[in-house]
């Protein structure tokens, strides 16, 4: 198991958070086709919760707190100091919607929004380093970015956390982010993902490893999500892109497989 137990260095997508509409069903819906434990971490009305895997932090759901927000998936960067990343992806030309804020001893998060129009968080580890199992079924795999302008997103990411990349040969733009501690690539940037592009908006995505992508389509369809994309076979496993009951989008892909997909180390 790709356990962690100290902070992700800076930049790294280290976690991956729900906002949704029904917290109540998202976790039944992720418990069974993820296979998470999911525990409340506030009161019975507050709806926050967190997802574990044989007792490790994998991911986060929590209640929309409008109408008017989204129910979707945030992947959230590592940072060592919130504030100071804050500072700068203002001064390069993002927005940053939620300052930051100290969560009790667990940490200091922040939302923001880039300059293609991707909405990402910021985790300054406290007690809560992030994920703390990644690279296994129910658990975070992949991280990466789609917009109508990957070239202005490589720059500003670039600009503020120092991303290097590398060129993928694929039918679209896409480069994967170098590692920016031990390890290969720790997520991709490229344009709109042509199974999503009818979105038309960009978005960092997730991906979830799973035992068996057939299984957990057909589980997801009998619970109410929709099958976007696939399943289908590839140079890093099976894989599908789903949305949940409430409409977040998330992918999933079958570990073990082929195993070409270039993961963060743990």
């Amino acid at each position: 198991m790709s356990t962690r137990s100290t902070p992700w260095e800076s930049g790294t997508p280290s976690w991956a958070g729900l906002t949704t509409s029904d917290p109540r069903a998202a976790r039944g819906f992720y418990a069974d086709v993820l296979g998470w434990r999911i525990d409340e971490v506030g009161s019975e009305a507050d709806g926050h919760a967190v997802c574990t895997r044989d007792g490790l932090g994998a991911a986060s759901i929590a209640p929309t707190v409008s109408p008017a927000q989204p129910t979707a998936w945030t992947t959230y960067l590592a940072v060592d100091d919130a504030d100071k990343i804050a500072d700068s992806i203002v001064t390069h030309g993002g927005t940053v919607l939620l300052p930051p804020t100290t969560v009790g001893d667990e940490g200091r998060t922040a939302l923001a929004l880039d300059p293609t129009g991707a909405v990402f968080g910021l985790w300054q580890a406290g007690r809560r380093i992030g994920a703390q199992v990644v690279n296994e079924a129910g658990a975070l795999t992949w991280n990466d970015h789609h917009s109508a302008d990957p070239s202005a997103a490589r720059a500003f990411y670039a600009k503020v956390f120092g991303y290097t990349y590398t060129p993928v040969n694929s039918l679209f733009d896409y480069a994967t982010i170098s590692g920016l501690g031990p390890g290969e690539a720790i997520g991709g940037i490229g344009s709109l993902d042509p199974e999503l592009s009818a979105a038309g908006h960009a978005y960092w995505s997730v991906h979830f490893g799973v035992a068996d992508t057939d299984v957990a389509v057909t589980t997801a369809s009998a619970l109410g999500g929709r099958v976007l994309a696939g399943p289908a076979s590839s140079p890093a496993g099976r894989r599908a892109t789903l949305a949940d009951p409430q409409g977040a989008v998330f992918k999933i892909i079958e570990l073990g497989v082929g195993g070409a997909l270039p993961r963060r180390s743990s």
